[in-house]
Order: structure tokens, then C-alpha cells, then sequence
């Protein structure tokens, strides 16, 4: 059954095509002038309009146009005394579904207004299928997003087109398993922050679905969608609507959402891969592989910036002597250890990474040859006095030889700035141990102490 509004200034006409209409079955409004159509169309929902084409204070081309432009998927049937070409044409190319001049057979406009429904019901369908296309295609595209910020602009955005939504907050749970901002679309900056502060305090143990009510934001209503993997919440998609949303929205931003979740998802298995490339097995510092990858990018910054920085290649004194004396078990806590004392000397922006063996490299970034010295000595004096596995009992005392190498000061690239620090290291091996020696140019090594004489402290 379908609700047919049906427009005719004839009461005749009104009666017997309600009749007709009524008999298969569809609910039929009539009225007789333009406005009484349209105060009809604004108070009840129809699926098709049967309007005469001459009717007092307008004609039906009027019902035809506002009904278009109104009430989208409603078809109109225009019905017509007069036997013109020219008034059918326009019908028809305004979008009228079917045009009949009277008088009318029941059959006829029974058939009229079937194939305007069907119509309507195709179209419908395509829309849909249009639709659910395009969420496959937003669905795959946020799920297949590796990059973290491109993956929050791609669903906010994805979430405010296809579900309709004024503005989207995505709220992200970070390693600590703390709600954090992940991305926004269409908020006022000024709200940003406070409104993200709130939505944090108010979704801290939220597990479904939910309807948020009392938010300061310019938007009547705001529903939160949780970002689920299994039993783990991995945040809250949160869309603020200006207006009611469509009876499909909810499914339409569970989908994406969904997608969302299983992107945060290949983004923490990413980083656990990134993880396992990058880190040493043993003492958890960064190994060789990100060692060069983090210097390649100090030296295009560099070039760029006409910023300075520094290397620092450590080898520890005499540490076969551990594994000979004590077993190879208690030296690779040695090598955890040593690696523990090196990062606390210098500052959390710098990278630390072991280079094999009792080998470390200490990447200091904008720091030139002089912080450089005055850094290694640190680290050299820290490991001379440190108690190693003092909690097992043991004790041991170990020292270290350190080489200094500084860009652009002593090298123009990656192999050679390398190969000075290494240098300048094992000219502390060949001679007393327990020092600091600084890269010469001429791939000579000049001791620590004739630096820092020079060094402002």
C-alpha cells in the first residue's frame, strides 16, 4: 500500500480518482488547490503525487516543481483535459513520472501511478546501492591506512559525508590505554580542546554505542561509536548532528567505525613489526638498521638547516674478560646494563643504539663537537664509577673508550662521519683505555683532553 496525495480543484474528479486509487489498496489524501497541497506535503509523508495540471492560484507544473525540489523520491503523475504535446513535454521534462489526459480509465492511472511507484522503489534501491558502494570503498580505504594521521583525516572525513554528521572527535586509546585525540572534522577550534577534555572524562569506560547529552557544542545532538576489537576498546568515533539523521546513519558510522578499529589494529601490529626491525633483541636500544636510517636524516636536516651534530662510538674496555671469568650470561647483563647507563647520560631526544658486540653509537642531535666532548665524558666517568650487577651481588667495574665525530665539522656524509668515530675510538683502544678522543680531518684522532681545555664549560 502506498500514500498517494491527490491534487484536483473538481470535486468529481477528487472522488472518483480516489475511488480508483482506493481500490488497489493505497491511502489516498485528496485536496483541491496548490497551497493545500503543499500544507499537506509539509504535515505527512507521501510516496507519489496525482495533481491535475490546471488548478486555481497555480497549475500543477507548480505542484510538479516544489515537489521536486521538497520532497525528493516522491513521484508525480500529472493528469490533464487538455490534448497538447507542449504541456506533456514540459511535464515530463520537469520529471514527471507519467502524464494522462482525461478522461481518465481506472486502469490507466491504476498503471500510472504503479510505474511511478516502481519507479520511485528503483531509484531508491540505485541511491542505496550508490551508497553502500561508496561505504565499501571508504570501509577499505580507512582500513588499509598505515599512516596515522592521514588514517584520522580519512575517517572523520568519511564519517561527516557518509553518515551525514555536522563534525566528528576521534578519540584514540594510546599504549597507556588513555582516550586521546586522534582527529576532528568540522568542530570550531576554539571547542577542540575543551570539548575533547569532556568527551575523554565521559567515555573513559564506555563499551557500546551511546547518546551524549549536555555537551557545550553548537550541535543539538551527539552520539559516540566505540572502535571495538574483540573486547578491547580502541577508541570512540564521536558525530555531533545540526539536525535528525537519517534512519541509515547509525549503520553507515558503525560500518566505518568498524574499519577504523581494524586500521587502529594494523597500526599497532605495525609497530610492533617496526618494533622488532629497529630494536636490539637484547639490551632494547635501537640496532644498526635504525642507527643509519636516524644519521641519513640528521644529514639531509643538517644540510638543509645548517644545524650540527654529533656521533659518539663506544667500545667497553676489556669485556672478554667478563665473559671468560664470569659466563656469557652475566655479560649480556652487562651489555643491558652499560646500555641502561648510557641513555641516563644524555637527553631523551637522542638516540642510543647498540652497534654489535660491546659497541654502542650515541646520535646527538644539534649538538656540535664541544657538547659533544663534554656529553662522552660524562659517559665515560658515569661507566669508570658505576657498580655493574651491584643487586647480584658482583660489582664488576667497567670502563669505556669513546670516539667523537661531529657534521659538518670533521665529515660532509654518513660512511666517513662513521668511520672517524670509530677511528677516533680505537686510537683509545691502542693506547691507555678509559678515554675520549676526538675525530681529526685528517683521520687522525686527537685526544679528549686537549679538547676540552679549549671547551667553555
Amino acid at each position: 500500500m502506498a500514500r498517494i496525495l491527490l491534487v484536483d480543484d473538481e470535486k468529481i474528479a477528487r472522488t472518483l480518482y480516489g475511488d480508483y486509487l482506493t481500490a488497489v489498496g493505497h491511502a489516498v489524501t485528496a485536496v483541491g488547490t496548490l497551497q493545500e497541497a503543499k500544507e499537506a506535503l509539509a504535515g505527512d509523508r507521501f510516496d507519489a503525487v496525482v495533481t491535475d495540471l490546471i488548478l486555481p492560484g497555480g497549475d500543477g507544473m507548480e505542484v510538479l516543481r516544489y515537489v521536486r525540489e521538497r520532497h525528493p523520491g516522491v513521484e508525480v503523475v500529472v493528469i490533464t483535459g487538455l490534448e497538447k504535446v507542449d504541456p506533456a513535454v514540459r511535464a515530463i521534462k520537469s520529471g514527471a513520472a507519467e502524464y494522462l489526459v482525461k478522461p481518465v480509465a481506472p486502469e490507466a492511472l491504476q498503471h500510472a501511478v504503479r510505474r511511478a511507484l516502481t519507479t520511485r522503489d528503483l531509484m531508491q534501491e540505485n541511491a542505496s546501492l550508490r551508497r553502500h558502494v561508496a561505504m565499501l570503498e571508504a570501509g577499505q580505504r580507512i582500513a588499509t591506512t598505515l599512516d596515522r594521521e592521514k588514517l584520522a583525516v580519512a575517517t572523520a572525513s568519511a564519517l561527516q559525508t557518509m553518515a551525514s554528521a555536522s563534525a566528528v572527535v576521534l578519540l584514540e586509546r594510546d599504549s597507556a590505554f588513555a582516550l586521546r585525540r586522534h582527529g576532528t572534522s568540522g568542530l570550531p577550534s576554539a571547542l577542540e580542546a575543551p570539548l575533547t577534555e569532556t568527551l575523554i572524562e565521559r567515555l573513559a569506560d564506555a563499551r557500546a554505542p551511546r547518546e551524549l547529552d549536555g555537551l557545550d557544542a553548537p550541535f543539538p545532538r551527539a552520539v559516540a561509536f566505540p572502535a571495538l576489537e574483540g573486547d578491547a576498546v580502541l577508541g570512540h568515533a564521536v558525530l555531533f548532528f545540526g539536525g535528525p539523521a537519517a534512519e541509515w546513519t547509525g549503520e553507515t558510522a558503525s560500518f566505518l567505525v568498524r574499519n577504523w578499529a581494524l586500521a587502529l589494529r594494523n597500526l599497532g601490529r605495525f609497530a610492533a613489526v617496526e618494533d622488532l626491525a629497529y630494536v636490539d633483541d637484547l639490551t632494547r636500544l635501537f640496532n644498526t638498521r635504525y642507527l643509519h636510517l636516524v644519521v641519513d636524516r640528521e644529514v639531509q636536516d643538517s644540510l638543509q638547516s645548517q644545524r650540527t651534530f654529533s656521533l659518539l662510538f663506544l667500545d667497553l674496555d676489556h669485556f672478554k674478560s667478563i665473559n671468560d671469568t664470569h659466563g656469557h650470561l652475566v655479560g649480556s647483563k652487562v651489555l643491558v646494563e652499560a646500555a641502561r647507563v648510557v641513555k641516563g647520560c644524555v637527553r631523551d631526544h637522542d638516540v642510543v643504539a647498540r652497534y654489535g658486540g660491546d659497541e654502542y653509537v650515541v646520535v646527538l642531535r644539534n649538538t656540535d663537537s664541544g657538547g659533544a666532548l663534554k656529553v662522552a665524558e660524562r659517559i665515560r666517568r658515569t661507566m669508570e664509577t658505576h657498580n655493574f650487577l651491584a643487586r647480584e651481588g658482583l660489582s664488576l667495574k667497567l670502563t669505556t673508550c669513546i670516539g667523537v665525530a661531529s657534521f659538518p665539522e670533521h665529515a660532509q656524509d654518513k660512511a666517513t662521519l662513521l668511520d672517524l668515530s670509530d677511528r677516533a675510538m680505537y686510537r683509545g683502544k691502542r693506547g691507555t683505555r678509559n678515554v675520549v678522543y676526538m675525530a681529526a680531518n685528517d683521520l687522525e684522532a686527537l685526544p679528549a683532553e686537549r679538547r676540552l681545555a679549549n671547551t667553555p664549560s
